[in-house]
């Protein structure tokens, strides 16, 4: 009787009510896909780990020191990064704040908008225009550099903030993400709804689809900032006044000192580990509003 009882609560224990499947066999891990996906990680982590320990050595540890060992200079290096020229870094870090603030977000507006246009209106050569911007997404940035340079001289705009600003308003790649995003997640029938109840094309965009768009248009909007943030080329063919540079060339201008100056390595290194600590906090904070929209979706759905 009690073997009996044993071997009932042994089948109960070992499988689920009413599954009718034996006892749960503990997964197993694929190994040379988790040995990729670590190596891909230490990749990619390695030179963040190299900037914060050089960040911490003085000019002579930098040379003579074992490549990850820390160093003792990290306060003397924040020091003179502040005292140089007034502060100017700061300046660098607001301008670098400003052009992928303002870009990242007049550049996820025009995604959305045209976006959702290519995505619910039918209209003649919507297919041909969608396919020129997937040929936008595919051109390199340098090719359209020297272009927009062009441009910009004729209308008087450059060495100024639009110049930096007004090329990256529109991305192919974030209007080709929005697209994506809004055939997937606004059906046709709540739009039909929504014009049979007479609201017009603007209100049913900012009330209905807008809302239901919100998690793709977090993605380009930190694609963008991420792209506008790390920029060097456009700002550096377009800028000539240093007051105005993003942390990218000012930091590059640290290294061209002259012949007769030496480049200033501690203070890029301390400088480009600081300039990280602006995309961590803001990946930090889109992440919940990327949990908060899955969340929200999956309980309206």
């Amino acid at each position: 009787m009690s073997s009996m009882t044993l071997n009932k609560a042994g089948s109960v224990a070992g499988t689920a009510p009413g599954s009718g499947r034996g006892p749960a066999r503990p997964r197993r891990i694929a190994l040379v896909p988790t040995l990729t996906l670590l190596l891909g990680a230490l990749y990619c982590l390695l030179p963040v780990v190299w900037v914060v320990i050089a960040s911490t050595k003085s000019g002579s540890e930098l040379f003579s020191t074992f490549t990850f060992w820390p160093g003792t200079g990290f306060t003397e290096n924040l020091s003179d990064l502040n005292a140089y020229r007034d502060g100017v870094y700061w300046k660098w870090m607001g301008n670098s704040a400003l052009y992928a603030g303002l870009g990242a977000l007049l550049s996820t507006c025009v995604s959305a908008v045209s976006g959702y246009a290519l995505a619910v209106y039918r209209f003649r050569g919507r297919e041909t225009l969608f396919n020129v911007l997937l040929a936008g997404v595919l051109m390199p940035p340098v090719i359209l550099a020297v272009p927009q340079y062009l441009l910009l001289a004729q209308a008087d705009l450059t060495d100024s903030y639009l110049s930096v600003l007004l090329p990256q308003i529109l991305s192919p790649y974030g209007v080709y993400l929005a697209r994506i995003y809004a055939a997937a997640s606004v059906p046709s029938d709540v739009v039909e709804a929504g014009r049979m109840d007479g609201a017009g094309e603007w209100r049913i965009f900012t009330r209905v689809a807008l809302p239901m768009m919100l998690p793709g248009l977090v993605t380009v909007f930190l694609f963008q900032f991420v792209a506008i943030w790390n920029n060097f080329l456009l700002p550096y063919i377009m800028l000539s006044d240093d007051e105005k540079f993003p942390i990218t060339l000012g930091l590059y201008t640290l290294l061209e000192q002259g012949a007769s100056t030496p480049a200033l390595y501690t203070l890029v290194i301390t400088g480009a580990f600081l300039a990280v600590f602006p995309l961590v906090a803001l990946f930090l904070v889109i992440q919940r509003f990327w949990s908060l929209d899955l969340l929200s979706g999956a309980v309206k759905s």
